[in-house]
C-alpha cells in the first residue's frame, strides 16, 4: 500500500507523506524542542537510507510531526515517534502511530515493539490505550540529565489484514 493510502488516516487539517532527506532540518527542529537527548541528524538519515518507514505530519505546509519504525520479518519496532511541543495532546501522535501500525500490519509485520521513558507519561498512556502491554525493562537504556534511564518496552500483535477488527479503535 502506498503512503497515499495512509492519508485517510488523519483529519483534514494534518497530511501524512513519506518523509525525505530534505525534511531533515525542519524534523531536527521538532527533534530539539521535543527530547532532552534528541536524536542525530546522522540517525535519520541513515534511517532514510536504509529504507526504513518514514512519515511526516504536515499541518499545511508545516511539518508538526514525524514517526520512524523498522520492519524485519514479521516484527516491526517503532523507532521514534513525535509530535511537535506546540502541537501534543491533540490527537496528532495517534494518528501518527495508528498510520504505522496499519502500515507496519500492510507490510507482513505480526508484531510491533517500542522502547519508550517511564518519565514520558503522556506516550505511556497513548500505547496502553492503543493496546500495546509493557514485556520488559532495558535498565540504563537511555541517557538522563541525573545519569541514564530505564527504558519500558511494550509489544502489540498485529493481526493480519483483519480490517478493524485487527486495529485498535480510532
Amino acid at each position: 500500500m502506498s503512503v497515499a493510502a495512509y492519508r485517510e488516516l488523519s483529519p483534514p487539517t494534518w497530511r501524512l507523506r513519506a518523509m525525505r532527506e530534505a525534511d531533515l532540518d525542519a524534523v531536527m527542529a521538532i527533534e530539539r524542542r521535543a527530547y532532552p537527548f534528541p536524536w542525530t541528524r546522522g540517525i535519520f538519515h541513515d534511517c532514510l537510507l536504509a529504507g526504513y518507514p518514514a512519515l511526516l505530519a504536515l499541518e499545511g505546509e508545516t511539518p508538526v510531526g514525524y514517526g520512524v519504525m523498522s520492519i524485519a520479518a514479521d516484527e516491526a519496532h517503532l523507532l521514534n515517534l513525535c509530535t511537535a511541543p506546540e502541537r501534543q495532546s491533540r490527537g496528532l501522535g495517534r494518528y501518527l502511530l495508528r498510520a504505522l501500525l496499519r502500515m507496519a500490519r500492510d507490510r507482513g509485520a505480526q508484531r510491533i515493539f517500542l522502547e519508550v521513558r517511564p518519565s514520558n507519561p503522556p506516550a505511556l498512556a497513548l500505547y496502553h490505550s492503543e493496546g500495546f502491554n509493557e514485556i520488559g525493562r532495558r535498565p540504563r537504556y537511555y541517557p538522563a540529565h541525573n545519569g541514564r534511564e530505564d527504558a519500558i518496552v511494550m509489544a502489540m500483535e498485529l493481526l493480519p489484514d483483519a480490517g478493524e477488527a485487527g486495529m485498535p479503535p480510532r
